[in-house]
């Protein structure tokens, strides 16, 4: 009789811990760019950490908020997310990841492309970033110089150059100052083109059109990104030469592009969430850098312009579009 009892009692305690619902994960995400098509995180990311064991539906969901380039909007939609009471947040961008901080100080937070992350004062230090934040970043401001030695060298005639960069983001106003600078080194003088809002764009493009550049150099962010196409048809009706930031701008029609891919660095924060899941103290973990940046080119692009590009460049393309 002793036996049955102890036997019925292990075994409804086995049949209670197997009963057990597994750990569901949620991850939020906010942009300050446009909504997703899919309203989802970016699919590098999300693929990523399903190769971790993180599977959407099964064991981990996600909630996503993107401002639309309406950066007032960040503040109210960074609150929206920590008050879902997510496990991690998931960032892209300067100013989104600045919301971020703002909204909370225990929320464990993994910021994507924010810029120069200690310059803007994000991280304490890219060793030990402190606080709840941590993530992957691009050396935008050291790499805009050697953005405007690449534009140079493709046209070398080039004296007058024109940048657009949205001057509300200190992120990317930190880029401007590096592109100002080298320009001095390199003896261009640059127009500053600086926007605020959609609208801005319109002035930039009739600023250009009443005083042609050699070229235009364009500081990516979510407003200047959602603008893209107005920029890259510009470019091309004036036939003008352009740096762009990343890849997808010369894939679009754009002429060159150097820097880190987008989806590599997505990759990268995936296996940051998976440490912090498992816990990881995200002001411990040093913030990283993408090893690799990519200069593309579009040949085909280059034709329109009447524009042929140095060989030598052309050798150390990692990709040419024809």
């Amino acid at each position: 009789m002793i036996l049955v009892v102890a036997g019925s009692l292990i075994a409804a305690r086995f049949a209670s811990h197997a009963q057990k619902p597994a750990k569901v994960w949620r991850i939020g995400f906010l942009s300050g760019g446009p909504r997703a098509a899919d309203g989802a995180p970016p699919a590098a990311l999300r693929q990523a950490l399903e190769e971790l064991g993180y599977v959407d539906g099964k064991n981990v969901t996600y909630t996503g908020r993107w401002a639309e380039a309406k950066k007032e909007r960040l503040p109210g939609l960074a609150a929206e997310l920590v008050g879902l009471e997510v496990d991690v947040l998931v960032t892209f961008g300067a100013p989104a990841a600045e919301a971020a901080k703002e909204a909370t100080t225990t929320l464990p937070i993994i910021f994507i492309a924010p810029g120069d992350a200690a310059g803007t004062g994000l991280v304490t230090s890219l060793a030990r970033p402190g606080r709840n934040i941590t993530g992957i970043m691009d050396p935008a401001t050291e790499l805009s110089s050697k953005r405007l030695e690449l534009l140079k060298e493709a046209v070398p005639s080039a004296t007058r150059g024109a940048v657009i960069w949205n001057a509300n983001d200190r992120a990317m106003t930190l880029r401007y100052g590096e592109i100002e600078r080298a320009a001095r080194v390199l003896r261009v003088t640059v127009a500053p083109l600086g926007v605020r809002e959609s609208d801005d764009i319109d002035g930039a493009l009739s600023t250009m059109t009443r005083e042609r550049p050699d070229a235009i150099f364009l500081v990516s962010d979510a407003l200047t990104n959602l603008n893209r196409k107005r920029i890259l048809d510009f470019a091309a009706t004036h036939h003008i030469p352009a740096m762009y930031e990343f890849g997808y701008y010369v894939r679009d029609g754009g002429l060159m592009s150097y820097g880190p891919n987008l989806d590599d660095m997505s990759r990268r924060a995936a296996i940051y969430v998976d440490r912090i899941l498992k816990g990881a103290k995200p002001g411990e973990l040093p913030v990283e850098q993408p090893t690799r940046y990519y200069l593309i080119v579009n040949l085909k692009t280059a034709k329109t312009l009447d524009l042929t590009l140095p060989q030598p460049l052309l050798l150390r393309a990692d990709e040419v579009i024809q």
